[in-house]
């Protein structure tokens, strides 16, 4: 299967964000990808007012993506932000294009390095695995990658691989963090994982997330198959689903779980 993931930098406003959602996509289709990973918060950067951009995901900024979709005959995958109902938003990822409508709120909070993203977003509650020409790929959100019990989720639901949107708050030993994370999730979950963060902005450290770029793409060995920089980029990756099946016989760690012990 053939990914694409746009390494981008977003900024406050949704249309011209959604400006380069297409920009990007259309590019990608082009190079053979079925599938365009875009980051979260590819609506509107953090730092900016979410509860009042937040739209329901038949609002028209998903319409947009949704309209991307179709005309580049791709599954699109983008962070946005809906309505919780209680003030806060949900971080919403849309998935959308041929054969494909879901959506995943991110589960696990950023309330680390002195953000307190439940401040002003609600937690989501469920799992969401999507199925693209026969293979099922899991979606998750930045910090969910510190928290393997989802990756392993989306292996136990028929996944052969995770796509990862993130806005990774920059800081002493974050790149490190963020590699190291990417490739033991993949491993121990024994699946592809495509992360694609905001590209760095060139702005340093601030009171909100934005991003450090070098997203990348660990087979499920956990070796780093595809990796960029910091700056704004476009990276096509193939995967070999077949590879999931091979490493799994060779490691069995999903099969020599004892759950049971840990309850």
């Amino acid at each position: 299967m053939r990914i694409a993931l746009s390494q981008l930098a977003t900024g406050p406003d949704p249309g011209r964000n959604l400006r380069l959602v297409e920009e990007q996509t259309r590019p990608a289709a082009d190079a053979g990808a079925r599938v365009v990973v875009f980051p979260e918060a590819s609506m509107a950067c953090f730092g900016t007012p979410l509860a009042p951009l937040a739209e329901p995901l038949d609002g028209p900024w998903a319409d947009g993506v949704r309209r991307i979709a179709r005309a580049t005959g791709t599954v699109v995958v983008a962070g946005m932000f809906t309505p919780a109902g209680d003030g806060r938003v949900a971080n919403t990822l849309l998935a959308t294009g041929p054969g494909v409508e879901a959506s995943y709120d991110k589960i696990h909070l950023y309330d680390a390095f002195g953000f307190r993203e439940s401040d002003t977003v609600a937690a989501g509650s469920a799992t969401t695995v999507i199925e693209v020409d026969g293979v099922r790929l899991g979606l998750a959100t930045c910090y969910d990658i510190r928290f393997p019990e989802l990756f392993r989720a989306h292996a136990d639901a028929g996944a052969a691989g995770t796509l990862l949107a993130a806005s990774w708050g920059a800081g002493p030993g974050k790149r490190e963090q963020w590699e190291l994370l990417v490739r033991a999730r993949a491993l121990d979950a024994t699946v592809w994982l495509a992360a694609v963060d905001q590209a760095d902005p060139g702005t340093g450290p601030g009171a909100a997330p934005t991003g450090i770029g070098h997203s990348m793409v660990a087979g499920p060995d956990g070796t780093v198959r595809h990796a960029l920089g910091a700056e704004p980029e476009l990276l096509v990756a193939d995967l070999d689903i077949d590879e999931v099946a091979a490493v799994r016989q060779r490691t069995s760690v999903l099969a020599d779980r004892r759950p049971e012990v840990w309850r």
